[in-house]
């Protein structure tokens, strides 16, 4: 029973990272945004389809790699180098990827559940912490993270109303400089499986 048994470390190492990849703090100014735009966002069901499709990504991601013939250690190294493109862009306020601006007629799954909270870089996140973290301390960090997003959601207009634009600028920075941190981490540990 001891290898299904909780790390607390593993537990905050992966929450900070998948925090900083969600980056629901730094997307308050969108998802305001999002509110004017449709009017009600339902907090509720966005955190909750957020996180059922993470924790699906989670377990069948590793099947899909299989199928197409990429091991874990690879998509690890791959995923460490776009956390580090995310992490400069948090960190030096410029913008490397720009999404499309499709609006769905459903703003509470498309686009905020999916893809600006589980998009892309949590996706890849998940399968990158998969090589370094048990799944278990993974599950627990993703719903600490879906608690924190639904609360942020309920409080959005408050919260940029009491941090103000300049603390959620901090934030950003201070959180991209441990997920470029985690990055490197992540690529140095995997990169040496390559060549074993």
């Amino acid at each position: 029973m001891q290898d299904i048994a909780l790390n607390s470390t593993e537990i905050f190492a992966t929450f900070m990272v998948l925090f900083a990849v969600i980056d629901i703090i730094g997307n308050i100014p969108i998802i305001i945004d999002l509110r004017k735009k449709v009017g009600h966002i339902q907090s509720e069901k966005a955190s909750i389809i957020a996180g059922v499709i993470m924790i699906i990504f989670l377990f069948l991601g590793k099947s899909i790699l299989n199928v197409i013939g990429v091991d874990v250690n690879s998509f690890a190294v791959a995923g460490a180098l776009v956390l580090f493109f995310i992490a400069i862009e948090m960190v030096l306020n410029v913008t490397l990827y720009k999404p499309d601006e499709e609006e769905g007629l459903n703003a509470t799954v498309f686009p905020l559940a999916f893809p600006l909270i589980a998009g892309p870089g949590s996706i890849t996140t998940l399968l990158s912490l998969r090589a370094e973290y048990a799944i278990q301390n993974i599950i627990v960090a993703v719903l600490l993270n879906v608690i924190v997003i639904y609360v942020v959601l309920k409080t959005s207009s408050r919260i940029e109303r009491l941090i103000g634009k300049n603390g959620i600028n901090i934030i950003r920075k201070v959180f991209g400089v441990i997920l470029l941190t985690i990055s490197v981490k992540l690529f140095a540990a995997n990169i040496k499986e390559l060549f074993v």
